[in-house]
This record gives C-alpha cells, sequence and structure tokens, in this order.
C-alpha cells in the first residue's frame, strides 16, 4: 500500500510575490537621497570656499621687513583718524605736528615703567594742515608718583595757554588703543587707568566736529620734569596666523560631516525598513521601490489551476 507525504510547508502559488529587503546601495541611488546628496555638495563647497578663505589669510605672503618699525613715517600713511591700528603698524615709530591744546594735559595712573609703577602724562595733540580739526593723545613722559605727574601737567598746561597754536614736531612709537575701564570702587570717576583715546576725548575741551586718532603716540622724548616712557620695538611677528589655521581645518570638518549626516540619515532609513520587513514580512520595504518586489510569476498571475481529489 502507498502512502503519500505530506509537506512541511504548502508550496508557493504561482501568484504569489516574494519580498526582498533593500540594500544600502539600493536606498542611496533612490531620487530623494540623490537629491540630498546634491544639496550636500553645495553645502560642502561653501565649507570648502570658507576654509581656503580662511587659509589665505593664515600665512603673510608680504610681511614687512625685519626693523620696518624702527624707519619713521608719517602718521597719515600709517593710520587715519577712528581707524583700528593695522597689526602689522604696532609699535611703528611715526613723526607728525601741531599744537598743544591748552587744558588738556592729563594724568594716566597705573603705568609701569621698567617694572616701577607710576603715571604718564598726556596731551591732546591738534594736528597742523588738517582740513578737519583732527587730534591724537600724546604721551609726554612718565612720573613716580601723582605729585610730580601733576607738576608736569599744571607746568605743561601753563606753557600751551602762553604759546596757544604754536607748532611743534613730535616723533615717537604709535601704539593701539587699550580700551576704557571703570576705575575701582571709591576711586575719583575722572581717573584714567587705560590709555585710551576715547576716555581721554570724554575729558578733553573744545571737542565739537573733531576727528580723533583711536591710536596713541609716545613721544621719544620726555617732557621736562618727567622720565622717558620705556617704549622697545616690537618683536618680529611669525608670518604664520594659527588662529586662522584652525579655522580653517574646522571648515574642513564641517565639509566632511555634511557628507557624513546624508551617509547616516540613508543608512538610517535603510535601517528602518529592515525593521519594518521583519515585522510584516509581506509588506514591501517601500512602496515606490519596484526594485524591493520579485514576482515569482509573469505580471499577470495565472488563474489558479483547478485539483483533482
Amino acid at each position: 500500500m502507498s502512502t503519500t507525504r505530506t509537506p512541511d510547508a504548502p508550496p508557493a502559488e504561482p501568484g504569489d510575490a516574494e519580498v526582498f529587503p533593500p540594500t544600502l546601495r539600493e536606498v542611496m541611488l533612490r531620487p530623494q537621497w540623490i537629491a540630498l546628496l546634491a544639496l550636500c555638495l553645495v553645502i560642502a563647497g561653501i565649507f570648502a570656499w570658507l576654509g581656503q578663505w580662511q587659509l589665505s589669510r593664515a600665512i603673510d605672503t608680504d610681511p614687512p621687513p625685519p626693523g620696518a618699525t624702527e624707519q619713521v613715517q608719517p602718521l597719515e600713511e600709517i593710520t587715519q583718524p577712528g581707524e583700528y591700528l593695522p597689526e602689522p603698524f604696532v609699535g611703528q615709530r611715526v613723526e607728525t605736528r601741531g599744537s598743544w591744546v591748552p587744558g588738556d594735559f592729563l594724568i594716566v595712573s597705573s603705568r609701569f615703567n621698567g617694572g616701577v609703577e607710576g603715571y604718564w602724562v598726556t596731551g591732546q595733540l591738534r594736528l597742523a594742515d588738517s582740513a578737519v580739526p583732527t587730534s591724537i593723545a600724546v604721551a609726554v613722559g612718565w612720573a613716580p608718583d601723582a605729585a610730580v605727574a601733576q607738576d608736569v601737567v599744571d607746568d605743561l598746561n601753563a606753557a600751551a595757554a602762553a604759546s596757544e597754536g604754536e607748532v611743534v614736531d613730535i616723533t615717537g612709537r604709535l601704539i593701539s588703543d587699550e580700551g576704557p575701564a571703570l576705575p575701582d570702587s571709591g576711586d575719583d570717576p575722572q581717573t584714567i587707568t587705560r590709555m585710551s583715546p576715547p576716555a581721554l576725548l570724554a575729558q578733553w575741551s573744545d571737542t565739537d566736529g573733531l576727528e580723533v586718532f583711536r591710536s596713541f603716540i609716545v613721544d621719544d622724548a620726555a617732557a621736562p620734569g618727567l622720565v622717558e616712557i620705556d617704549s622697545p620695538a616690537p618683536e618680529a611677528s611669525s608670518p604664520v596666523n594659527w588662529l586662522n589655521i584652525f579655522y580653517a581645518l574646522e571648515w574642513a570638518i564641517f565639509a566632511g560631516f555634511a557628507f557624513y549626516l546624508w551617509y547616516r540619515l540613508a543608512r538610517d532609513q535603510w535601517e528602518k525598513e529592515l525593521e519594518d520587513l521583519e515585522d510584516d514580512p509581506d509588506a514591501p520595504a517601500d512602496p515606490e521601490d519596484d526594485a524591493s518586489v520579485a514576482p515569482s510569476g509573469g505580471s499577470e498571475p495565472p488563474a489558479p489551476a483547478s485539483r483533482r481529489h
């Protein structure tokens, strides 16, 4: 007697469709991911351009020759009123001419000279031969104590009033504005502790329509009764700006991150579709992705055949 063996699983019907999980490459080649990649290319290109711009500023291809700051230059050729002093010209020796404004010699405290704390005496020099009233602050010397500095201030203000309008020649080192600072609690609110032309301007007289240099001059020659201010030549700076190189590397990292973000998003989508297939094996991974569904028969499934019993 013969027996018929029952298979463990029924054979697939001719019209059944077999679902295949998509590959990562298939997901990346979908139109929406190609479009996102193009956007990342544009963003990375912008980042690369910014990095190149930072790199071009990182290396000074035309640095000033050694000792250039010690060659006396006309003040107006180095900087203009209201402008910040460019880095290569910090400490540049300059020359100019003008007249002292009576009553505008002032004291700046907390100034060190040779490691000793003292005071600077400063004055307003009204430049000669300028189309509009223009002034620059000049530090004319150092004093070891406030009493000496005040005596010199009184003498200089009196001399300026007696010879008002007399033009003098000034040669000295050009220094950047140090920025204003508030006096300590309990001190006179008019006390100036930083060499800042804007702070001095607040106490100067006759300032209507006045243009002022943001930098100041340390006079080579000290005024009578004062000590010459110690103002050595600036050290030669490196032609390489490492901060700009760091910024350039940052932009390169950002450009690479744009591509990584695209890859990570595409991979997350691929992994999500694999998880969806595991939860529902009969559902296609992506209804719009025909490549994930492979029919076992033709495009039209044949009618089921009749069976004999």
